[in-house]
């Protein structure tokens, strides 16, 4: 209990104008999926409060490839100095390790959980202009008429929108194909030209283009409709429960980081999701702050890891 609280109190002391913690170097984020994701969203909205809160530049690093995997690698690599952090996902700390059979990173043994960002509902989406359907009832009917024939998109192999997508095949009995890409944006970009007429992924990534009548929403997986969204419907109230959990992101560090220097960021994130404009800038794009210790973000890390590798089992998703 001592230990804890003095660990507490250094933390809250770096923050602290005039003391040091590095903050002659920058901090940097790096989030493992390309610019325009709702990964990319959720890292970039702590870039200006974190700098003010915690004295010093951050950078915001891309480094995508291989559902999320090329990004965590680097981060387990660093040098923990407090420099050095991630965007870790429930893709590459749940899906991965439950789908892949080698990964270069340990999401337990490499990392040590900051807090978790934000929750991130998840949604599916058509392109009415290729696949003109009014609902999801009607998308179920055409899929039925058409076996195979449709193609859907999500940000890559192992991530929580290709599991999505094989979730809403084994739950409604239709078949699709499944056509992963490097990140949301490049998906988005070519669900938006009509290559791939089908998306899976975050609320966060999809929400503009709803917004502007090019893409149509068809369902949410969250407790409740979105106030962002209150006509789409939930999976659960359209019967599938089983689709109906969010995502999250949050934040991880190199194993070897302190823990003086792992508080002092998981308070400056608290402080920054407490601001209003903050959270009215995530809750804009279909994000909701929670935030949460290092010691239950790490225990969230692990039963997320057990969950998807039911999930994974249940939806016979394996990647040599």
């Amino acid at each position: 209990m001592q230990r804890r609280h003095l660990l507490a109190a250094v933390a809250a002391a770096s923050v602290a104008p005039g003391m040091s913690f590095a903050q002659d170097k920058p901090l940097r984020i790096v989030v493992p999926f390309p610019p325009g994701g709702a990964t990319d969203i959720a890292g970039r909205s702590l870039q200006e409060p974190l700098q003010r809160l915690l004295g010093q530049p951050v950078v915001i690093e891309n480094r995508a490839g291989a559902g999320g995997s090329i990004g965590m690698a680097e981060i387990a690599r660093a040098a923990g100095d407090g420099l050095t952090f991630g965007v870790a996902t429930l893709s590459t700390h749940g899906v991965n390790p439950a789908v892949y059979a080698k990964l270069p990173y340990d999401p337990i043994k490499d990392f040590v959980g900051v807090t978790e960002i934000v929750k991130a509902p998840g949604i599916i989406v058509v392109n009415p202009q290729v696949l003109p359907v009014k609902d999801f009832a009607d998308l179920v009917k055409y899929l039925k008429a058409n076996p195979g024939k449709i193609s859907y998109a999500t940000p890559g192999n192992g991530t929580i929108g290709h599991m999505w997508g094989e979730l809403f095949k084994s739950a409604t009995g239709t078949a699709m194909v499944h056509i992963p890409y490097r990140g949301a944006g490049p998906a988005i970009n070519d669900v938006l030209g009509g290559q791939v007429p089908v998306y899976f992924d975050q609320v966060a990534s999809s929400l503009p283009h709803v917004k502007a009548g090019k893409l149509k929403a068809l369902a949410v997986s969250w407790p409740a409709r979105l106030d962002v969204l209150p006509d789409v419907p939930t999976y659960a109230e359209l019967g599938y429960k089983q689709a109906n959990e969010p995502s999250w992101f949050g934040l991880v560090a190199p194993a070897s980081t302190p823990a003086a220097a792992v508080l002092r960021v998981q308070q400056a994130v608290a402080t920054a999701l407490k601001e209003p404009a903050v959270r009215d800038r995530l809750a804009g794009q279909g994000l909701y702050p929670s935030g949460t210790t290092p010691a239950d973000f790490s225990k969230q890390i692990v039963r997320e890891i057990e969950k998807m590798k039911q999930v994974a089992a249940y939806a016979k998703i394996k990647i040599e």
